[in-house]
């Protein structure tokens, strides 16, 4: 494209100007000539008063060399009235040409060796007709016509050299963004999803590197979406293997149960690796459609009918508070039920046989706040379970059950915090904004003095 501008600039310039430059040096060489002409034609009509009056030679020599030189002019006078021929000066016209004038008596030029003749019939008071003749050079005549085309010649060149060179900036200034669209989608063809364009260069190429943009954009997110879709799906199968595992426990001895346990941890092995391969995902914030909401309540109410008969199976205590009454939330009831169901998974996974958790809902104006308790050990470093991909300790924990939990509160303004529980161990809340503004500190606390002023409604096995 760069070229072929070039070209395009390199061939319209020379034409435009050849079509002036060539008629102007036509011109000019004319304009010269007419020059040369017009003064010769002055010193012919310089003698012509002297003629008039007398055509004595020693007069006539002195008024010819008073106008131009001996060697330019030339007076040829006939003979009349007892008069000879007159011959002043060098004839270089022939005399056919002198004796056509004066037959005519017309002004003419005609050409001779190193130049032309002008030939000027001129009246005398005897009424013979006399002719001048003025001798203009062939330098003359092209006087200042090289350089005035030298001129000329420079002009068009530089006009040529600058609009070839103003061709190539805007070629490169074009070329330059589309090497840089074809460099972006190789990348993107690579794999190499980081791969951006600069948007830069005219409007139309500007319009295609920010859809490229865009369009990269949005692989990525589709590729990091299809990702955490993997890992939700995979982290979802933990609730029954969790359950399957507990129920594992208590098959007792034997061949069967052997195998039967083997399954489930190889089973679960296999889940771990498929999170572990997904975990690599970018987190991207998915935030509820249009008319998306739920009763938290009722889904809270569900999983905890869930959960409890694994719990009476290992003799834990559970409570549940708050959940009397509808609380609308702004989240897809699958979405709350699997973060309910990771929080409650990790209760079973990683705290010992009968102890207590416990699942609060809190209602205000502009938030729920949905606590998960326990009275286990606790997490000793709850930054490090909240990070994508890192377990809170050494027993072989993903973290992205937590994850799922983050990204359901912050695709509300809201967020996840663990602390200390009032039973002793965690507590995971999650809070979860109605009005999509991020949550303030005021209002945390304000709920706090709620949770601990208000009686919670319970149910205990």
């Amino acid at each position: 494209m760069r070229w072929a501008l070039v070209k395009v600039s390199l061939a319209v310039t020379t034409m435009v100007v050849l079509a002036f430059a060539v008629p102007l040096g036509l011109v000019i060489r004319e304009m010269a000539r007419d020059r040369a002409f017009s003064n010769a034609e002055r010193e012919a009509a310089a003698v012509a008063p002297a003629l008039s009056i007398t055509t004595d030679r020693d007069q006539l020599e002195r008024v010819v060399a008073s106008v131009g030189s001996d060697a330019g002019m030339a007076v040829h006078i006939p003979a009349g009235d007892g008069q000879r021929a007159l011959e002043l000066g060098r004839q270089r016209a022939a005399d056919q040409d002198i004796a056509a004038v004066r037959r005519l008596g017309r002004a003419s030029t005609t050409g001779v060796p190193g130049g032309s003749t002008l030939l000027q019939p001129v009246a005398l008071s005897t009424g013979e007709i006399a002719v001048v003749e003025v001798y203009v050079p062939e330098s003359e005549v092209t006087n200042g016509v090289g350089t005035a085309w030298a001129v000329l010649a420079g002009v068009g060149l530089a006009l040529i050299v600058g609009s070839v060179a103003v061709a190539d900036r805007l070629g490169v200034r074009m070329v330059l963004p589309a090497r840089s669209l074809v460099e972006g989608a190789r990348e993107l063809g690579e794999g190499k999803l980081g791969a951006r364009v600069p948007e830069e260069g005219p409007s139309e190429l500007r319009l295609a590197a920010v859809a490229f943009n865009s369009m990269a954009d949005q692989v990525v997110q589709l590729l990091a979406n299809e990702r955490e879709l993997a890992a939700d799906l995979s982290h979802r199968l933990r609730t029954p293997l969790t359950v399957l595992r507990l129920n594992t426990a208590s098959l007792g001895e034997g061949p069967a149960a052997e195998q039967t346990r083997t399954a489930v941890e190889q089973l679960e092995r296999e889940v771990d690796t498929i999170i572990r391969t997904a975990r690599e995902a970018k987190p991207q914030t998915a935030a509820a459609g249009p008319g998306a909401g739920c009763d938290a309540a009722e889904v809270v109410r569900e999983r905890m009918a869930f959960w409890s008969a694994l719990a009476e199976d290992e003799g834990r205590k559970w409570r549940v508070a708050g959940a009397d009454r509808p609380v609308r939330i702004p989240v897809a009831r699958a979405d709350l039920a699997a973060a309910l169901d990771a929080l409650l998974g990790n209760v079973f996974r990683h705290t010992p046989e009968g102890t207590a958790f416990a699942v609060d809902v809190h209602n205000a104006e502009d938030a729920v706040i949905v606590l998960v308790s326990d009275a286990g050990p606790g997490i000793p470093d709850p930054e490090a379970a909240m990070a994508r991909g890192r377990g809170s300790g050494s027993d072989g924990s993903t973290g992205l059950g937590l994850d799922i939990v983050r990204r359901l509160a912050e695709s509300t303004g809201g967020d996840v915090r663990i602390g200390s529980s009032v039973l002793g161990g965690t507590e995971v809340r999650i809070w979860i904004q109605l009005d999509g503004r991020a949550p303030s500190g005021g209002g945390h606390r304000q709920l706090r003095r709620r949770r601990r002023g208000r009686p919670a409604a319970s149910r205990q096995s």
